[in-house]
């Protein structure tokens, strides 16, 4: 992938860049990532919030407590409602941006795969691959 990465809500207001290699690209199967995606599972990119930059209109935050107690918040375009990064009061370093919302997503592959206990049936996963029953402790 070429640097930085660039990437933005649906109606581009909100846009961000990358300076850096994502640490990790990983696919969720937990059912609340499911039921925010609208799919099978949510996809992602870990990277290191000092490598992160964001322009344009500031984001809605919305925060939620997951199973575990961790605090997780959201980050929205007021505009659009595109759900473009999040954070988790347990990793505060780490930015994990909604993959679908880069400007480019031709080289992504997810090689790691969260809460795999819920994921859909159908969903058959390279054996290759890292997986995880639940959310792993980092």
């Amino acid at each position: 992938m070429n640097h930085p990465l660039t990437g933005g809500c649906l109606c581009r207001k909100l846009r961000y860049e990358i300076a850096e290699v994502p640490r990790l690209t990983y696919t969720c199967h937990w059912t609340d990532c499911q039921h925010l995606s609208g799919g099978a599972f949510a996809m992602a990119i870990a990277v290191p919030a000092a490598a992160f930059r964001f322009t344009g209109i500031e984001p809605r935050q919305y925060r939620a407590v997951a199973d575990s107690g961790r605090v997780k918040i959201r980050f929205v375009c007021p505009e659009c409602g595109t759900w473009v990064w999040g954070v988790s009061s347990s990793d505060t370093g780490v930015f994990r941006v909604r993959a679908g919302t880069l400007d480019d997503t031709s080289r992504l592959k997810p090689t790691v795969h969260f809460w795999t206990r819920s994921k859909q049936l159908w969903v058959v996963l390279p054996e290759s691959d890292q997986t995880f029953e639940t959310q792993p402790a980092h």
